[in-house]
C-alpha cells in the first residue's frame, strides 16, 4: 500500500524517456496513491520547455509530452502551497541545503505523511533532496540514489 510523494526529477522521467523512466513507471503503477505538489505543474513546463531549447525533443515533442501530462494531472493527489508549507519550507531551507522549490517539496511530503499518520515514500532524483528527506524522516526511493 505505498503511498508516493513524487517530484519534478521523478515525474518528468514518465514523460521523456531517460535514466530511471521504466523504473518511475512501476513505482508509479505500484502506488495506491501519488500525490505531488501544484508547483511542479510550474516545474515541468519549464523541464519539458527545457528539452526543446536544448534540443533534446522537437517542440511538437514537447507539446505532446505537456499534453499527456495534463490529461493525466488530475490523477495525482495535488498538494496545495499553503502557508503552512511555506513555513515548514522556509525551516527546512535553513536546516537542510536546499533550492527554494525543493524545500517546497519536501515540505509537502513531511506534512503529507504527519497528515496522513503513515508512511510516505519521496520519489526523487535529486541528491539534495533524497539525502534531506531521508533525514526528514520519510523513506526515499530510488534507494541507492546517494550511491550513484
Amino acid at each position: 500500500m505505498p503511498i508516493i510523494y513524487i517530484d519534478t526529477s521523478a515525474l518528468v522521467k514518465k514523460y521523456v524517456e531517460e535514466s530511471g523512466s521504466g523504473d518511475v513507471q512501476k513505482l508509479i503503477k505500484s502506488a495506491d496513491y501519488s500525490g505531488t505538489s501544484w508547483i511542479t505543474r510550474t516545474e515541468m513546463a519549464a523541464a519539458l520547455s527545457r528539452t526543446v531549447r536544448m534540443k533534446l525533443f522537437s517542440a511538437s515533442e514537447a507539446e505532446a509530452a505537456w499534453n499527456k501530462f495534463l490529461h493525466e494531472w488530475s490523477a495525482l493527489s495535488r498538494l496545495k502551497v499553503s502557508g503552512q508549507i511555506i513555513d515548514r519550507a522556509a525551516s527546512l531551507a535553513w536546516q537542510y541545503p536546499l533550492r527554494g522549490y525543493d524545500a517546497v517539496h519536501l515540505a509537502s511530503a513531511v506534512v503529507w505523511q504527519e497528515t496522513l499518520e503513515t508512511e510516505i515514500i519521496l520519489a526523487t532524483f535529486d541528491r539534495e533532496l533524497w539525502s534531506a528527506g531521508a533525514q526528514a524522516g520519510l523513506i526515499v526511493w530510488p534507494e541507492n540514489l546517494s550511491l550513484k
